[in-house]
């Protein structure tokens, strides 16, 4: 018996996938919930976690440290489910996960409750990554907008739920109960994937008869991707934030993050089976889904980040309300992106990509046109125009670019896509923060920056001059953000091909 193709692998993927697919589904959903909801959950419960533990000068590393431990091990483990199959990556990275979690509950101090926050993320790594390759393993080309879509629509309410239940959880039981929550939905979920996930062999299990064939991991690439991907990530995090962008701190990190750079790329060079292999890069079309799902992680800082401090500081919506001002883009765009299907199959991924990024770039330019200071309605409806372009934007990409490779670099190609969308958020909360701090302190004549304005909001003593330029510098983000619009429709027209080279089911 000979080795499988690529295209027989997809459909042995599929076929041993069908029998209980319905199950797998339903634990890679739960998986990513408990992805999303912790991205997000902890924010409301700070104060108590803070007055319970201490360490408040320190505590924005519960965030920072969860996300550079999620966003560098993504390409390792991409590598290693192309090596090793999905199912054990997701297994481990769910069980560290878990594990994490329990910590993160028993913590004793802040130093502690950071170290399993980043151990956390060493298992979310794997959730997010893995998650969406299987989605595409199980499915046909046909089919894939369907699980996509659900994936997307767990991501977004996850997303907004989060805050909510983190600060209900705080108030009403105890903050350890955020993390001990993850246990019961990881157990179920890990039991479903153990119990009825099956994957075909792997090329590199030979046929009968032969010698087996050991994969080979390229463990220093792995070390390298991971220290070059923490130094620059830390520089970007806590650049203008712990210390200021041209101190020593930070040309230290960003000089050692350059200096890594090459010894990924020497490293790199040299193995066998590199953990970023270069045709990530070499292929027209990944390279392009890159650089526009990049863009796309810069753009998304504004709206999530800055749109709820715009509606109560300038709008004057309490907490709840303008959070649903943010949230109502959770529900146009995984109805967009179902409704994708229909626009790609008549002008392709790319063309689909370029209307919804374009219009996007529209929508994000007309934020700053809205009148001062305006209703409630008005960046509402902006929002949900957004969400709907959005989904016409990302999801024909993320099908699209997965069906232009076979199995065996299925997990290469997704951890890729997803490593670049989370490095353009972690660029865009730098450089975003820093235009926003930049506006304000022209306009106040460098009286603070965001964060003490709107606390002196919050507390009554802000005047109409802060209001209007906290309003000056969302706007000037919003138009930051339609820039990066702008560059993803240019990459994608300009980088990308007219039609996407398919492989065949």
């Amino acid at each position: 018996m000979g080795g499988t193709t690529p295209a027989t692998r997809d459909e042995a993927a599929h076929h041993a996938g069908t029998r209980h697919r319905g199950a797998v589904v339903a634990a890679l959903m739960l998986a990513m919930a408990l992805a999303a909801l912790d991205s997000t959950i902890v924010s409301t419960a700070v104060p108590q976690i803070v007055g319970d533990l201490g360490g408040f000068s320190v505590f924005s590393w519960l965030f920072s440290g969860y996300l550079l431990a999620v966003t560098v091990t993504l390409p390792v483990y991409g590598k290693l489910s192309d090596t090793f199959g999905r199912k054990p990556v997701l297994v481990v990275g769910a069980a560290v996960f878990l594990l994490g979690s329990l910590l993160c509950a028993v913590a004793w101090n802040m130093g502690a409750l950071i170290a399993f926050r980043i151990v956390q993320g060493l298992g979310g790594g794997a959730l997010q990554g893995t998650v969406q390759t299987l989605a595409a393993d199980l499915y046909p080309l046909k089919e894939r907008p369907r699980i996509q879509s659900k994936l997307s629509t767990v991501w977004a309410v996850s997303a907004v739920a989060g805050p909510g239940l983190g600060g209900v959880l705080a108030a009403y039981a105890d903050w350890r109960w955020i993390f001990l929550v993850n246990l019961p939905i990881g157990a179920v979920a890990l039991w479903l994937i153990v119990r009825h996930l099956r994957e075909p062999e792997r090329d590199s299990e030979r046929a009968a008869g032969a010698p087996a064939v050991r994969a080979r991991v390229d463990w220093a690439g792995a070390l390298a991707v991971f220290a070059c991907g923490g130094v620059l990530l830390t520089a970007l995090v806590q650049g203008g934030v712990a210390w200021p962008w041209l101190s020593a701190p930070s040309l230290a990190l960003f000089g050692t993050g350059l200096a890594l750079v090459a010894v990924v790329v020497v490293v790199e060079r040299r193995a066998a089976e590199p953990i970023i292999p270069g045709w990530v890069w070499r292929r027209r079309t990944i390279a392009a889904v890159n650089l526009a799902l990049g863009a796309l992680g810069l753009l998304m800082v504004a709206p999530t980040v800055f749109l709820p401090t715009y509606a109560q500081s300038v709008l004057g919506l309490a907490p709840v309300a303008a959070g649903f001002v943010l949230s109502v883009w959770t529900l146009s765009w995984p109805v967009s992106a179902a409704f994708s299907q229909h626009v790609y199959s008549r002008i392709g991924f790319r063309d689909t990509a370029l209307l919804g990024i374009g219009t996007a770039a529209l929508i994000l330019f007309a934020f700053p046109l809205l009148p001062y200071p305006g209703e409630a309605w008005q960046p509402a409806l902006l929002m949900l125009l957004l969400g709907a372009a959005l989904g016409l934007f990302q999801l024909p990409l993320i099908v699209g670019v997965q069906s232009t490779v076979g199995w065996a670099e299925r997990g290469t190609t997704t951890a890729s896509v997803l490593f670049c969308r989370q490095t353009g958020q972690t660029i865009g909360a730098s450089v975003f923060g820093a235009v926003a701090n930049g506006v304000l302190a022209a306009r106040l004549g460098g009286a603070g920056d965001l964060d003490s304005v709107t606390r002196a909001w919050d507390a009554g003593t802000a005047p109409e001059a802060a209001r209007r330029a906290i309003a000056a510098a969302v706007h000037a983000v919003y138009l930051g953000a339609a820039c990066a619009a702008a560059l993803a429709f240019l990459v994608l027209l300009c980088v990308a091909p007219r039609r996407f080279p398919v492989l065949g089911d």
